[in-house]
């Protein structure tokens, strides 16, 4: 058995316009599974203590009421008998009633059986009223261990005018285990103890403030496709960063959900290549928030010899953007991009970058240039770019009598002389070619 949170919400009738009474009832799995080893405790004695930590967030919150209802720990389980009727609200709603719901958790031993399905459905009866804000959070190491199913009472719930939208965190369990909650809602999985406590950190969190953000890093199509980078929520004009999110998509492949502070006003870094920023993002209390970004994105792929990098740069634009190695794949926004190519000498190509292509540029393997003379030499090397234009390679090092150069395929011209000579007129004029995986030998 696994060990997941459910949460499930009751949206009812709004009260005129005042502030609606917000209630959060927790139902803790305290069944015979719950002794299982999680880590260096058992599955309860960490939930216990994620749970009485996660009190402490709501005191001093206005219009916040909080019941406890717990299941399995009033008849043992044996091999032959489980009591499915184990189920009964231990702490009933009220005002300032959080030690004592601690207190309650403190003492609790797992025994027996898991019926979810019963305690869902004596939940439902827990609240004192239609017109408050009513929330579930279910915490629970398993499936199902009765014969009611929990499906069929979401369904009858739905029926009955109840919406119910749960949020189900499986701890350490496997995409196939968790599908048994898709007729309920949504899922998703946490590892460990500390993304336990982060999950359901951000659930309380949602359910507190009322306000959520959703970013959209929409494709070319519009479509809020893009995804896994890194973004930078920074309070309006200042350095102050508030937020640092890796974006990422849930389990229906939408962009996850954030909750952030709506008091203040937001400059949004996206950190793809080149980053984009918008700035002055005013968040809505009481609603859910979408940002949407225009982020469409493809790669760029290089090839060629190794130990060869890139100077990357928008069309137009000297400033660099990124460094990219040889035969490495990185990611750009969609547009047009100059390349400065670290070969010897230089090669400069331009490429278009299209949503989610792969543009591939092959570096030619260099040939090799090599010099020997029986005295020192000064001079140059020139490439031959063509039309009478000559472009600066390299100065020859006037102490060495021999040496090797790597250089691209192309046309070239030594101008040279001997180191002590004291006359131009002994310039030296050598035009010479290179071919890849090949050696030039000029003797002087």
């Amino acid at each position: 058995m696994r060990y997941f949170i459910l949460v499930l919400f009751f949206p009812l009738l709004c009260a005129a316009q005042q502030e609606r009474t917000t209630r959060i009832l927790f139902i803790l799995d305290a069944s015979n599974s719950m002794n299982s080893t999680w880590g260096k405790q058992t599955r309860l004695v960490g939930a216990k203590e994620v749970l009485i930590q996660a009190m402490e967030m709501f005191k001093e919150v206005p219009n916040t009421e909080i019941a406890l209802r717990v299941y399995g720990h009033q008849v043992p389980i044996t091999n032959d008998i489980q009591d499915c009727n184990d189920t009964k609200l231990e702490v009933p709603f009220s005002i300032g009633n959080i030690d004592i719901i601690k207190n309650k958790i403190r003492g609790l031993i797992a025994k027996g059986a898991t019926p979810i399905a019963r305690s869902l459905e004596a939940a439902a009866g827990d609240f004192p009223d239609t017109l408050s804000r009513n929330v579930i959070i279910l915490i629970t190491d398993g499936l199902e261990s009765c014969d009611n199913n929990p499906c069929v009472i979401a369904k009858k719930l739905r029926e009955k005018g109840v919406k119910v939208t749960p949020f189900v965190i499986g701890l350490g369990m496997d995409l196939s285990y968790l599908e048994n909650f898709a007729c309920i809602g949504s899922y998703s999985d946490a590892e460990d103890k500390d993304s336990f406590k982060s999950v359901l950190t951000t659930i309380i969190e949602k359910i507190i403030t009322r306000t959520t953000v959703q970013i959209n890093l929409n494709d070319q199509a519009k479509k809020p496709t893009e995804t896994n980078v890194s973004m930078f929520l920074v309070e309006s004009g200042t350095e102050n960063l508030k937020y640092t999110f890796l974006h990422t998509m849930n389990r229906y492949n939408n962009p996850d959900t954030l909750v952030i502070d709506p008091s203040i006003s937001y400059d949004l870094v996206i950190n793809t290549l080149p980053k984009i920023q918008k700035k002055g993002i005013k968040i809505t209390r009481n609603t859910h928030n979408i940002i949407q970004i225009d982020a469409g994105q493809g790669f760029l792929k290089f090839t060629g010899p190794p130990s060869v990098l890139t100077r990357i740069m928008l069309k137009g634009n000297t400033e660099t953007i990124h460094v990219q190695a040889v035969n490495s794949q990185d990611k750009y926004l969609i547009g047009t991009y100059d390349l400065e190519i670290l070969t010897l000498p230089r090669t400069y190509e331009r490429v278009e970058i299209t949503q989610s292509k792969t543009s591939i540029v092959n570096i030619k393997s260099p040939g090799t240039l090599e010099l020997k003379s029986a005295k020192n030499m000064v001079g140059q090397v020139f490439v031959d770019r063509g039309n009478g234009r000559f472009e600066w390679v390299l100065n020859l090092d006037e102490k060495a009598l021999n040496a090797m150069f790597s250089l691209q395929p192309g046309n070239y011209k030594l101008v040279c002389r001997e180191r002590d000579q004291k006359s131009t007129g002994y310039t030296q004029e050598k035009k010479f070619k290179i071919e890849s995986i090949k050696n030039t030998l000029i003797n002087l």
